[in-house]
């Protein structure tokens, strides 16, 4: 398990107390500079620092180098654990607020004491920011609404968190010799958004020898309980890990029963009962015999259903289709031939277009789509007509090079305005193979200005793909408020795909919006929206998503081969 988000973490803590402290204006964005660069690191922070090379890190230099040694060193910081003396503020928890910054946090600690959410939530519903300068009434109704959104996502991590962390752990415990079975259960075996606690289920020859290893390992910040068959920790990051040793001839009940939900498991116990059977984590039995438990497949058949994927495991309908034996091939990753939105170093990405190009001929695509901003996004240097007609030629000439096996597809994240219009004209939108259109400006338009902007963009003949259609992102931005049935009507009118956007912080749209897109006869394009090489590897979670949809291959058009493809979305 990788400490890069550990260092990254900390790097932006001292930021964050530094520029809220006033007295250094440029100190601040060093360490800002810093986590930018840790956070988008293809290797461990920790190899690199043993081989003495971190000030080979852009924007790494000699103090932040030791400031980071020091940490990786002793689990500590001098320097923050001053800051936090001298500015007690809780400053990531006030930072991870929508639409409250570093500014906002200092405002509100110098003139009303303000340390942590609690205290700016009870500030808040008084009423006394609106009279802060620079502070309104809609600002202070934002920041409420903002608390709100951080509030539900507490004690919850991102499944791409939880899953790195498991990996960390999984792979030092499969290092044991006694260890004959492992599986990650719970919630994150299910790919939910966002994970509560981790549950880790083994089967060992040396059950106490397997849990002195797993409370010493990499990244545990405290040990909870510590017995025979079950221990749990608290990892850095704040997430629970739990883990318990099974019995190998219950592993399979184990694994189920410890899977979930509750919801499905409540009906998978039911059926039994209904049988004359009983299921527990230790087996499915006929009074004291048990007649199923060491592999999940067992239980499922003796209970008359097929196998549910763990993704379906929510009581959705999946119970029922499992009882017909209907129960959907789910998509997988192989089933995967390209990713139709992606951006370079032209608007906001980190890399050339060679280099992405090389990233996503490693990944065996068939077709990639380098789909830079344009131009409304300035933030992003977003691209106009003359530099997308350069990107158009440049394309072209990089297809006939024959570098690349794969055919580079020529497209565009095009803004779409206030008014529902695009920010590129019809003529050079013609030209692009496939042209995704996104919302990233005023965000907060009422329900029904919002959908007649969405929808007037889609009925536009050049458009092909609605990018991020609800522009969440987890735990810090709801959905817009959007009236998607309209939406999805008006999509499927003029043959538009809905995007699942893979990033994981927006994994958009949601399992319940993906069904009922293709129950309206709507196709998906599962994309990463990669700003970096590395994020390239995120197509997992968008097919984690796509599975939690009930999507198959055949609803998500990048699985088509490149001339399905163009004549799926042909207008």
């Amino acid at each position: 398990m990788t400490k890069n988000a550990e260092v990254a973490r900390v790097l932006k803590e001292i930021g964050l107390l530094l520029e809220i402290e006033g007295k250094d204006k440029f100190k601040p964005l060093a360490y800002y500079r810093g986590v930018r660069s840790i956070a988008s690191l293809g290797e461990d922070v920790e190899t690199i620092a043993k081989r003495d090379a971190l000030t080979d890190i852009p924007g790494i230099g000699k103090g932040l180098s030791e400031v980071i040694k020091q940490y990786l060193e002793t689990g500590e910081v001098e320097l923050l654990t001053e800051l936090r003396t001298r500015v007690p503020v809780k400053a990531l928890e006030l930072d991870s607020i929508p639409g409250v910054g570093p500014k906002t946090i200092k405002l509100v600690y110098d003139k009303l004491g303000v340390t942590d959410l609690e205290s700016l939530e009870r500030t808040a519903n008084e009423g006394k920011l609106s009279g802060l300068p620079g502070l309104g009434e809609k600002t202070q109704i934002q920041i409420i609404e903002g608390i709100k959104v951080v509030r539900a996502g507490l004690e919850r991590t991102l499944l791409a968190d939880a899953m790195l962390a498991a990996e960390g752990i999984e792979n030092a415990l499969r290092k044991l010799k006694v260890i004959k079975k492992l599986e990650i259960a719970g919630s994150t075996r299910r790919r939910r958004e966002t994970i509560g606690d981790l549950d880790i289920l083994v089967v060992a020859t040396d059950p106490e020898a397997v849990m002195a290893a797993f409370v010493k390992s990499d990244g545990v910040s405290s040990i909870q309980a510590q017995g025979p068959t079950k221990s749990s920790v608290r990892l850095g990051s704040g997430l629970q890990v739990d883990l318990r040793v099974l019995p190998d001839d219950s592993f399979g009940a184990g694994l189920q029963y410890f899977t979930g939900s509750v919801d499905h498991n409540v009906r998978i116990r039911s059926i039994a009962q209904k049988m004359g059977l009983r299921l527990n984590e230790y087996g499915l039995f006929k009074g004291e015999k048990k007649v199923a438990g060491e592999d999940e497949e067992g239980i499922y058949k003796t209970l008359g259903l097929q196998w549910v994927p763990p993704e379906l495991r929510e009581d959705k309908g999946e119970i029922e289709a499992a009882q017909r034996g209907e129960l959907p091939a789910l998509l997988s990753k192989d089933d995967i031939r390209g990713d139709l939105h992606s951006h370079t170093d032209q608007s906001d990405g980190k890399n050339t277009i060679e280099e992405m190009l090389d990233a996503a001929q490693a990944l065996n695509y068939e077709y990639y789509c380098v789909s830079d901003h344009t131009q409304s996004l300035t933030i992003a240097n977003g691209m106009d007509e003359s530099r997308l007609l350069k990107r158009i030629e440049e394309i072209d000439e990089l297809n006939a090079s024959g570098r690349w096996k794969m055919r580079i597809l020529k497209g565009a994240e095009v803004d779409i305005l206030a008014d529902g219009g695009l920010d590129i004209e019809d003529c050079v939108l013609s030209q692009l193979d496939v042209v995704t259109v996104s919302i990233h400006s005023r965000m907060k338009d009422t329900k029904g200005t919002m959908t007649e902007r969405v929808c007037r963009a889609l009925e536009n003949s050049h458009v092909h793909i609605l990018g991020h259609p609800t522009g969440r992102l987890i735990g810090k931005r709801s959905e817009f408020e959007i009236d998607l049935e309209r939406v999805f009507e008006t999509a499927q009118k003029h043959h538009v795909v809905m995007e699942l956007n893979a990033y994981p912080q927006r994994l958009d749209l949601n399992a319940g919006n993906l069904r009922a897109a293709i129950k309206m006869g709507l196709k998906i394009a599962v994309n990463t929206d990669a700003h970096r090489i590395s994020e390239l590897e995120n197509m997992q979670f968008g097919v984690f998503q796509a599975r939690r949809g009930w999507l198959t291959s055949n609803d998500v058009i990048n699985t088509y081969h490149l001339k399905e493809l163009m004549k799926a979305i042909k207008k």
